[in-house]
């Protein structure tokens, strides 16, 4: 599994690009392939998507459109190509938006999302993510800390009360105590 490819882009087309590392080109599907600039060096975040009969790249300019990427294709109907069109004509923050206030027309907006794949992604991701306006960058839900207080007898309504205030750079177990104090108070 890659995590990020650091190289220069040789050639732009459509819906890919070919990125230059160490005298090797990879293909890797981009949502925006025309804003990179040919002959420039990028680090780009990297999916590895793995099937029967291929093996493609999928690659974000930053570390949140691929964290986004990978909640939405964990989602039932929604795969790769379906996703990267999403992460390309929205805005991660707008895509969070819809999602928690389950707005399915701005979902259908995006190409092959109909109806039933929208209220699947509301269904599947409503409070597993949240949109930090103070930092201007997507934070995704420890769903670790989720299935904890869960277990520990917490409604889902209550938890996605705290989950804003608590500090996702700790480790499980200070986010856990953090949560559990948020609740206390």
């Amino acid at each position: 599994m890659y995590f990020y490819i650091k190289g220069t882009v040789k050639n732009v087309e459509t819906s890919f690009i070919v990125l230059e590392n160490n005298n090797i080109g990879y293909l890797i599907y981009v949502a925006n392939p025309y804003s990179f600039v040919v002959e420039k060096e990028y680090v780009i975040y990297i999916y590895q998507h793995v099937r029967e009969d291929e093996i493609s790249l999928y690659g974000f300019k930053n570390k949140e459109e691929r964290d986004l990427f990978l909640k939405l294709i964990n989602v039932k109907g929604l795969g790769c190509k379906m996703a990267l069109p999403m992460i390309a004509t929205g805005s991660i923050s707008g895509i969070i938006d819809a999602i928690e206030r389950e707005n399915i027309l701005y979902l259908k907006k995006f190409p092959k999302i109909g109806d039933k794949v929208a209220r699947q992604i509301i269904l599947d991701l409503k409070g597993k993510l949240v949109d930090s306006s103070t930092s201007k960058t997507t934070v995704l839900i420890n769903e670790e800390l989720v299935e904890t207080l869960k277990a520990l007898g917490y409604k889902n309504s209550d938890i996605n009360k705290i989950l804003p205030k608590v500090d996702y750079t700790k480790t499980i177990e200070e986010q856990v105590k953090d949560a559990l104090k948020l609740f206390l108070k």
